[in-house]
């Protein structure tokens, strides 16, 4: 098989949109490293905190099916820069004093933009990397988000503890800004939009048909466990460990990096070792499909054993690991979609993938939140609420094993789109 080269400045791009998904993560984790301070001045109850968690994926889905059909017609390179303009302003209202109101708006505004981020960079990306080395790259991608968290958690909660937390935002919006000048300066469209000419040759397939083949339903499946996992992440793992656990905001600051180093390590390794096995002639069932689901079948198995074993040290290493080890879905999926997806549908397609499984974002930490302000006690409803998570690894792991088959979906698929209307 002949391996189409690589052109000039795909890692460049690459390395440009793995900035773009950092300062994406930055904005999402900020709410729940700074919960306790939020909680505390504006006098939130769990329930509440748990609504303003959920809040920013209120618009998330939505805006992310809209832009994925207008980025098959726009390029790019605009629509990115659109997004991450919006990031940076929905930020600065939170500098001053700021109801729950406010701040519960700002935070929908924050999610409408970064809805279709990582679907519209990995749309981006697809156009700079021929389909048999979308691997590592997309791995790139997902790093984004680790890295995010990993490099903004220190920064943000030094701003928070020594300042206050209305400056987090603030810091947060001016590095958005400073993204979007050098994207503006930068950022190009991919050379490998001239193989949309070459896909008209394909005969186009009806979205009914992508949308409800197996292969979409098991990303979207599996993605959801995962993305559960995340966004719990992202709004309850620091009160845990402050209210839950008994760390100070600035211990707990360090303890929240941990999960995010072991998920970013996960995420290369799951890149690398999917992109080593396609190399020797593996099927995409396996060095994609398997490779991703399994983890999450593991990560849900360990965070069940969470609530039966004492010490805060185990109980963040379960946390850290159980949670950790969703990261291998998100580097698999996208190049699996687009395996059998015709590219000019392709924007689309990811971008509703990316909808539904993010849908797991309004529940989770809304979940979390009712089940700890109606448990016995807190650290009863913390366990609680982690043994529902535990369910849905499990469940989203076991579905993605019964249906990733993007090997045989793009024949099948052809197949039917070929066939006459009217047999």
């Amino acid at each position: 098989m002949d391996t189409q080269p690589t052109p000039k400045g795909a890692w460049k791009i690459t390395f440009l949109l793995f900035l773009f998904m950092l300062v994406n993560f930055a904005d999402k984790i900020v709410v729940g490293l700074a919960g306790d301070p939020i909680m505390t001045e504006l006098k939130l109850e769990p329930e509440q905190f748990g609504l303003l968690g959920s809040s920013f994926f209120f618009l998330f889905s939505i805006s992310a099916i809209v832009v994925g059909f207008i980025v098959n017609r726009v390029a790019t390179r605009w629509v990115l820069l659109a997004l991450a303009t919006i990031w940076a302003l929905a930020q600065f209202p939170m500098v001053g004093t700021v109801s729950f109101t406010t701040l519960l708006i700002c935070r929908v505004i924050l999610g409408a933009g970064e809805g279709p981020a990582f679907s519209v960079a990995a749309h981006s990306v697809y156009k700079w990397f021929p389909n048999e080395k979308r691997t590592l790259p997309t791995a790139i991608l997902s790093q984004g988000s680790a890295f995010g968290v990993i490099l903004a958690v220190p920064a943000l909660n030094w701003i928070i503890v020594n300042h206050s937390w209305h400056y987090g935002f603030g810091a947060l919006g001016i590095v958005g800004l400073m993204w979007a000048v050098a994207w503006l300066i930068l950022g190009k469209e991919g050379p490998l939009v001239q193989t949309v000419a070459m896909a008209e040759a394909d005969p186009r397939i009806p979205y009914f048909q992508l949308l409800t083949s197996r292969t979409f339903i098991g990303c979207c499946a599996a993605t959801f466990g995962a993305y559960w996992a995340l966004s719990l992440g992202l709004t309850w793992f620091t009160p845990f460990i402050v209210r839950g656990l008994g760390f100070s905001q600035q211990e707990a600051g360090f303890v929240s990096i941990l999960p995010w180093v072991f998920g970013a390590a996960i995420v290369m390794l799951t890149g690398w070792i999917s992109q080593v096995l396609m190399a020797r002639g593996f099927s995409t069932r396996g060095a994609r499909g398997v490779l991703g689901s399994a983890p999450l079948i593991v990560g849900g198995l360990i965070l069940a054993m969470l609530p039966y074993l004492s010490g805060a040290g185990l109980q963040i290493a379960l946390l850290v690991v159980g949670s950790g080890l969703c990261g291998s879905i998100y580097v698999v999926c996208p190049p699996m979609l687009g395996e059998f997806t015709p590219v000019s549908q392709r924007g689309a397609v990811i971008a509703i993938y990316g909808a539904i499984y993010t849908l797991a974002g309004i529940l989770a930490p809304s979940v979390m939140g009712k089940v700890i302000q109606n448990a016995g006690g807190l650290l009863e409803g913390y366990m609680m609420g982690f043994t529902i998570n535990a369910v849905v690894l499990v469940t989203s792991g076991l579905l993605g094993l019964l249906l990733l088959w993007p090997n045989t979906e793009r024949a099948r698929l052809m197949e039917q789109a070929a066939q006459p209307k009217f047999a």
